[in-house]
Order: C-alpha cells, then sequence, then structure tokens
C-alpha cells in the first residue's frame, strides 16, 4: 500500500468525510469556514496590527518600498500557531500575480476534489503524478492533471462559493488556465490575464483551509500536506530556513519563470509556532530575495 493511501485508510478510520464545507471571505469582515463540528473558524480579512507594524518595518529595513509601489513585491504571513485566532500581515497581499508553478496548489486541489466526488479513483499512476507535479514542479504531470480534471471545471472549482479561491471581487487568486507547456491559453484570468496567477491572500487561505481541514474533506487534506512535505527543490523558502530553522517542517509550493518569482508554504517550527507564508515578486533576482525574506519573516515569529 502506498503511503498515500494509507492515510486515507488511516483518516477513515478516525474521521467520517463531510461535504458541504463553506468558506465565505469578504473584504469588509471576518470570514467564517464552517467545519464538520460545527465550529466557526474565523479567517482574518483584517491585518493584525502589531503583526503589520513588524511586516512594514521588514520591507523599511530592506529598502524594498519601490518594489512594493511598483506592485513588484507581494508579502504575506498569517500567524497560526492558536488555529483558533490567526493573526493576518501582507503587504500588496490581494494583488494577482504571475505565479509560474506555484498555481500548480490549484491543480492537486481540483483533482482531490474530483476524487472526492468520485469522479476519479486515487489509483498509484494518480499519486505518482501528483508527487512528480508537486515535489519536483513537473511540467509533464502538471499538464497531463490539467487536461484530466479540464480547465473549466478547475475554474469553476476555484470560483465556487465554496472555495472562492479566485474572485475578482477581492483582487482575483489562484487561477490555472493553461496547460504548463507551449499549448495555448484556455483562458486567462480576468484581472491580470495571466495563464498561471496567484495573490497572497488567497495562497493562505488555501494552506489555511488545508490545515483546518477544510478542502474537499478532512480525509484529503492530510494527503496534499504529505504532498507538500517534500519539495525536492532547495532554494527561496527552503534554502533560507535551512539556513535559519533547519528543524522546521516545510509544506511549500514554489513557482519560477524568467523574472518571475514565487515561493509559498505552511512552515511549523519546533518550538510550537506556526504560520503561513506566501512571497510573490517580478524580479531578477526574486529567488534571492525570497530567500532572505523568508529568514526575516521566520525571525518575526521569534520576536512574536
Amino acid at each position: 500500500m502506498s503511503l498515500l493511501s494509507s492515510i486515507v485508510v488511516n483518516a477513515r478510520k478516525k474521521m467520517t468525510v463531510l461535504a458541504g464545507l463553506a468558506f465565505m471571505f469578504t473584504t469588509t469582515s471576518m470570514a467564517l469556514a464552517v467545519t464538520g463540528d460545527g465550529q466557526n473558524v474565523p479567517f482574518p480579512t483584517f491585518v493584525n496590527a502589531t503583526l503589520q507594524n513588524k511586516l512594514e518595518q521588514l520591507i523599511l529595513n530592506n529598502d524594498l518600498e519601490s518594489e512594493v509601489s511598483r506592485n513588484r513585491l507581494s508579502v504575506t504571513l498569517v500567524d497560526i500557531t492558536d488555529i483558533e485566532k490567526p493573526r493576518l500581515a501582507h503587504i500588496n497581499g490581494k494583488n494577482t500575480f504571475y505565479a509560474a508553478s506555484l498555481p500548480k496548489l490549484a491543480i492537486m486541489l481540483a483533482v482531490f476534489e474530483e476524487i472526492h466526488q468520485g469522479k476519479l479513483e486515487l489509483t498509484e499512476e494518480l499519486e505518482d503524478s501528483l508527487k512528480l507535479m508537486i515535489q519536483v514542479s513537473s511540467n509533464k504531470e502538471a499538464t497531463r492533471l490539467y487536461e484530466l480534471v479540464g480547465p473549466a471545471r478547475i475554474a469553476e472549482i476555484l470560483q465556487s462559493d465554496r472555495y472562492q479561491l479566485y474572485d475578482v471581487d477581492t483582487g482575483g487568486g489562484l487561477w490555472v488556465g493553461k496547460p504548463y507547456g507551449k499549448q495555448p491559453a484556455w483562458k486567462r484570468d480576468p484581472l491580470k490575464n495571466a495563464s498561471h496567477a496567484a495573490s497572497g491572500i488567497q495562497v493562505a487561505r488555501f494552506y489555511f483551509m488545508m490545515e483546518r481541514n477544510e478542502l474537499t474533506s478532512p480525509v484529503y487534506c492530510p494527503l496534499m500536506k504529505e504532498l507538500l512535505a517534500d519539495s525536492l527543490i532547495n532554494h527561496k523558502f527552503v534554502k533560507g530556513l535551512k539556513s535559519k530553522n533547519p528543524n522546521a517542517e516545510i509544506y511549500r509550493k514554489s513557482g519560477t519563470w524568467r523574472n518571475y518569482h514565487s515561493d509559498s508554504a505552511l512552515i511549523e517550527r519546533p518550538d510550537g509556532r506556526k504560520y503561513i507564508a506566501v512571497g510573490l515578486t517580478q524580479n531578477d533576482n526574486g529567488g534571492a530575495l525570497l530567500e532572505k525574506i523568508i529568514v526575516e519573516l521566520d525571525s518575526l515569529m521569534d520576536d512574536d
């Protein structure tokens, strides 16, 4: 039995598959995720003043004001040490960027949604494709899975009332409108005309919902997290954290194309602190910049 399959079996022993989870996201109030146990869990849409001040100081200390004002840098940080009381800070977090391979997260979600709906079966072949897409960022496997689910279905899932991971009214978000190859785009995102797009807030919400077992069902969230645990690409957030906090557990997906660099991760530190970090850049040295930023974000958690 494969690792992912064994996780499914164990998860099913512990919990019932629950459908109909709801997650509402607005720009004017706290969003409430309704979980299977009936608890309302808030994802913050307002920043935490203390954490926001620290993030803004990080930007100033590194002379990144120009990158921010030109909309060439987005940084989002969510402290989920207490998952019931998440704290948000962001710079350009609602702005959508071209994000290269990072939106493969959306393909992974769509595959598991179709498995949950009984439209796909989690075979060893499908499991291998997911691993290659997430852990080594295989464009071939991403395209195969994109076509397996279908671009219209992926867009439908991302824009659904349940997920709202792409929402024109809140700045966009996760979008996969093109295979990862030379094929033409099916449909670019409505706001930025990007084929593969993401915003910091919506990517952070993805990780938050995964951690709360609110994506697809409580059975499949641990599988998604397990896939994200074994990134085989040592750069950006992974490289930075290995130097700063080498014993931290990192659940991560990044992206790179030309001067577009992105990274995203759920990070669990040995001291019990836990946070979500998302960085999106358009910068020739964006990889090194994100490596430095994650070190400083991790230091903010030291001070908090």
